[in-house]
């Protein structure tokens, strides 16, 4: 990407820091992880791979009631539930609640995993986007809100701590 498209990516999501991460990807040609890296410094952090990926999924499945997203060019697919606990083997990273959200994700494609906290639709939002090696996002996880619709207090403080656990 040359420095100009650069900056004008930057100032895009400085002046839309909520704008939708794939629509911006796609109406600029760039992968969803160069827009979440254009985001203000002070909204993301970045780090990790396919190490993170699982002790990121770990620490999740501790949570509680989180929102899964998964953003494709057909649809948008969310569950809100708890992030069932999942392991390694056969290559896969698979979640193993046999109800809810299950499956075998390919952890090994994990490219790094960001933290993003910014507004959104008029509320502060806070994820940590799983992101592949070749700049996709493989999925969303988002920290849960209370009765009120705020973020859930203690989700959020564990969000920040993995965050500095995985980015420094």
């Amino acid at each position: 990407m040359t420095t100009a498209l650069l900056d004008d990516l930057q100032t895009h999501m400085r002046e839309n820091p909520g704008a939708v991460i794939e629509d911006v990807a796609r109406a600029r040609n760039v992968t969803p992880r160069a827009v979440i890296k254009a985001l203000p410094p002070e909204m993301v952090r970045i780090g990790g791979g396919a190490d993170a990926f699982v002790s990121a999924m770990q620490d999740i499945a501790t949570w509680g009631e989180v929102t899964l997203i998964v953003h494709t060019d057909d649809g948008i697919f969310e569950i809100t539930a708890p992030v069932s606990p999942g392991e390694v083997g056969r290559g896969y990273f698979n979640l193993m609640q046999p109800k809810g959200l299950h499956g075998h994700l390919r952890h090994e494609r994990c490219g790094g995993v960001a933290f993003v906290e910014r507004p959104f639709m008029g509320k502060s939002s806070a994820f940590a986007a799983f992101l592949n090696v070749d700049g996709g996002v493989m999925f969303k996880v988002f920290v849960g809100r209370d009765e009120t619709r705020a973020l859930k207090e203690d989700q959020l403080e564990r969000f920040r701590a993995l965050a500095k656990a995985i980015c420094g």
